[in-house]
């Protein structure tokens, strides 16, 4: 027996010594492999500025009392560039073609940005300090602990890119991208990770709260503001992600199959109008395929299209773990692999010796890098202070969210009057969603929900709903992901928030002592899954039931019900929209969200803001559901370290590849060509007064078609209005959507009767289609028609045989 026993000891003992041996190795080989792959750990460094016999004044960065080509300001970035090549080494510039590591945003590094999505190498000899990349969608992804300091240091979380696009307001995006990038150098980050502008294909993309549209001109035209206003601050932007990444699922194999035309006029054209009207500092490139080649490897579109039709100057990254081949990448134009590992280092460094990465083809790489850093902010003596004015910037989050707010339906109920009692129902009305989840996640210092603002404003609240709540709260506590791992496990199932029971009795008594009911219907989503059409597109059946036992009891007793959408994405509304005399969707307003519901519902600001995308009556409508995952499954993580290639016959459709059979019938396009109904189309939004269209003129001069209308507030109420501009081809001999947009505007806030005249300049060449036979852009000559609407199918304006 005692035989036995001690045979037992022993092979458990041994067991234990292997795991924790295969654990250690494990442990040892991660490390090596994401940490210590390289010896260029961040220190900052501490750079002399002196005077020269001459008088000049100067940054010494590499402590040799004399003034380097690359330290005179004087000199264009361009000499400056050359004269750091001609002074590094080949294992120098290899290093900064790769990141550092995930150290920074696994908060394991000690200095610098903790939580940051990744770095730059800078070079220590030559004075060149490490760059900074967070996450920064809707504000800034980083960590609000840092070393030596006692006090939290938050970051602002902004609107959502759904309700930025919802404002139609070109100005309104620099500001707030302007904001961005002044909390960015406060923070010591040199490049923030967005805007994110993929288009709105399907409806259940799993980050279409990170994008703007189903339209490229609105997606690049909002872009560019939020860039300008980003890099106002000499902080770079880098938007994301280029190109095709439409979908979630298996993101990082996933090979999307588009025509030419399809993709030069309906994929690519956001991007391209966004480079030409504001230089990003970088570029993403995305982790798919395109056309059977993943984007990474492709110079056709890094190259030939982004730098030499487009004249991109900045620098391409890849996402992270993203791509293809480490030296293939470089050679397509891709400069920066992030977010670095020992084997990219390895590849890199066999690729230069083995001569299938070229000394060229290493300093071309290596020069797009080198004017970032030259660029930044900590090359140009500004050091960051930790202290934005994040006061400001929540005034600016309020301001702004509200007018991205779209009313969709108001039968006479809105604006609330002062000192209604309200029965606030529905659990993000009281735990707001304010952003989505994954890199458009941001560590604010707090969220302002709908219940706090409300009774801020005057309002009060019926005691039986508060009590509902607090009731259901003491049974499931809410509370804030916090940390790496709590926040992946979200991103692989973001839950629908959960409802409290309301009985018939609960019903009745907030009909009996309150003037109307405010329910809340929340969403989320996030990055590494797709959403699904049950209990997410569409209503679950209890939220359904809500809906309609709230509107019968209280419309029962003369007393009004307001639907609140707290989503992301399109949910379905057909079904529903008519029982609730009111809808908002307020969308993820950011922290001071519910202030920024709050100032429509009580008529402070009047609401403008127009839909960025469609609204089907079903999903099926949208001619890409078809050819898109619904299943909801996650992304294969493992994927970022292993890619590997399943034979053809193996291959699964929707995952492995995605065919975009739908062309270029994306959104309203499709459904205004097909005659199909929509619950809300593209464009549409009420306002609590109407707006007069009038006097439309277009004249051609040279290249360009020049537009004016008058606008006049006909109105009792001041506000603004969103002015679009579609274009249709009379008589085509080629296939076309009915009309396409091609420009918009929002007015400035008018007064009851003011008028103002809104002007367009619209060049002949944005009316070019794609030829595939000759491989260009072609304008197609005859007639052609101007519709000015408030909406897709709101047209107020209509000109007809503009000749071209």
């Amino acid at each position: 027996m005692k035989k036995i026993i001690k045979i037992l000891l022993i092979t458990i003992t041994g067991v234990i010594v292997i795991i924790s041996a295969l654990g250690l190795g494990g442990y040892l080989y991660i490390k090596s492999f994401l940490f210590d792959f390289d010896k260029n750990n961040y220190e900052e460094i501490k750079v002399k500025r002196i005077t020269n016999d001459k008088g000049l004044t100067f940054n010494d960065y590499n402590n040799n009392n004399l003034l380097d080509t690359y330290e005179d300001n004087s000199k264009s970035l361009e000499e400056r560039v050359s004269d750091l090549l001609n002074k590094m080494t080949n294992e120098e510039k290899i290093a900064i073609l790769k990141g550092t590591g995930i150290g920074s945003m696994l908060g394991f590094n000690s200095n610098g940005v903790p939580g940051a999505a990744g770095e730059i190498f800078g070079n220590k000899r030559l004075g060149l300090n490490n760059l900074y990349l967070a996450d920064g969608p809707a504000g800034l992804r980083i960590s609000s602990e840092r070393k030596n300091f006692d006090k939290k240091l938050y970051s602002t979380a902004f609107p959502v890119g759904s309700l930025v696009a919802s404002t139609w307001d070109k100005n309104l995006a620099f500001e707030i991208g302007k904001a961005m990038g002044s909390e960015a150098k406060s923070y010591g980050v040199d490049i923030i990770l967005a805007p994110g502008m993929n288009l709105h294909r399907n409806p259940l993309c799993g980050r279409n709260f990170e994008y703007f549209s189903e339209d490229p001109v609105l997606s690049g035209n909002i872009a560019a503001g939020i860039i300008n206003g980003i890099q106002k601050n000499n902080v770079g932007a880098c938007p994301k992600h280029f190109v095709v990444n439409n979908q979630e699922t298996d993101r990082m194999k996933n090979n999307a199959l588009v025509d030419e035309r399809t993709l030069r006029e309906i994929y690519l054209k956001g991007f391209e109008i966004m480079v030409k009207k504001s230089q990003p500092w970088a570029i993403m490139s995305s982790y798919n395929k395109l056309n059977g080649k993943y984007v990474t490897v492709n110079k056709r579109l890094l190259t030939s299209i982004l730098r030499d039709e487009w004249g991109f100057r900045g620098t391409v990254m890849t996402d992270w773990f993203g791509g293809g081949d480490t030296v293939e990448s470089i050679k397509a134009g891709n400069d920066l692999i992030e977010p670095g590992t020992s084997k990219v280092l390895e590849d890199l460094e066999k690729g230069l010796e083995n001569q299938k990465l070229s000394e060229n083809d290493l300093n071309i790489a290596a020069s797009r890098i080198l004017k970032l850093i030259l660029r930044s902010n900590k090359m140009n003596n500004s050091k960051n202070d930790n202290s934005p004015d994040l006061k400001y910037h929540a005034e600016i989050v309020r301001e702004k969210a509200s007018e991205g707010m779209i009313l969709l339906k108001n039968d006479g109920i809105l604006p609330l009057k002062e000192n209604d009692i309200i029965s606030l129902m529905g659990v993000t009305s009281f735990n707001i969603i304010s952003g989505g989840i994954g890199s458009g996640d941001v560590d604010e210092a707090y969220t302002v929900n709908l219940d706090e603002a409300l009774m801020k404003s005057n309002f009060k609240l019926n005691k039986t709903s508060t009590d509902l709540y607090e009731d259901y709260f003491k049974k499931n506590p809410l509370k804030k992901p916090e940390g790496i791992i709590e926040n992946l496990m979200l991103m692989m199932d973001p839950k629908l928030p959960s409802q409290i029971n309301y009985t018939d009795n609960d019903l009745n008594a907030m009909a009996e002592n309150s003037d109307l009911a405010i329910l809340t219907i929340g969403r989320n989503s996030g990055e590494g899954k797709d959403r699904v059409e049950k209990n997410d597109f569409l209503l679950s059946k209890k939220e359904k039931e809500l809906i309609e036992k709230t509107c019968k009891v209280f419309h029962s007793k003369n007393k009004k019900v307001v639907v609140v959408l707290n989503i992301g994405g399109v949910i379905e509304t057909h079904s529903w929209k008519d029982l609730p005399d009111a809808i908002l969707l307020a969308w993820q307003a950011g922290q001071e969200s519910g202030n920024s519901i709050v100032d429509i519902l009580n008529g402070k600001v009047n609401p403008s803001g127009k839909l960025p995308m469609t609204f089907p009556v079903a999903l099926n409508d949208h001619r890409s559901t078809k050819n898109f995952p619904t299943d909801g499954a996650s992304s294969d993580m493992t994927l970022m370290f292993d890619k590997k290639e399943k034979p053809l016959s193996e291959q699964t459709k929707n995952k492995d590849f995605t065919i975009y059979e739908e062309g270029l019938y994306v959104g309203y396009r499709h459904f205004e060509k097909e005659g199909i109904n929509t619950s809300y189309p593209f464009g549409y939004g009420l306002s609590y007064t109407n707006f007069d269209y009038s006097n439309i003129v277009s004249k051609n001069v040279n290249d360009t078609i020049n537009i004016s209308l008058d606008i006049k507030n006909s109105g009792n109420i001041s506000g603004k209005e969103v002015v679009q501009i579609y274009f249709s081809k009379s008589n085509s001999s080629i296939d076309r959507p009915i009309k396409e947009l091609k420009d918009f505007s929002k007015t400035k806030l008018l007064k009851s009767g003011e008028k103002t005249k809104v002007e367009f300049s619209i060049p002949i060449s944005d009316l070019s289609y794609w030829d595939d036979e000759k491989n260009e852009w072609l304008v197609e000559k005859g007639n052609y028609e101007i519709f000015a609407g408030s909406s897709s199918s709101d047209i107020r304006l209509h000109l007809k045989n503009l000749k071209l």
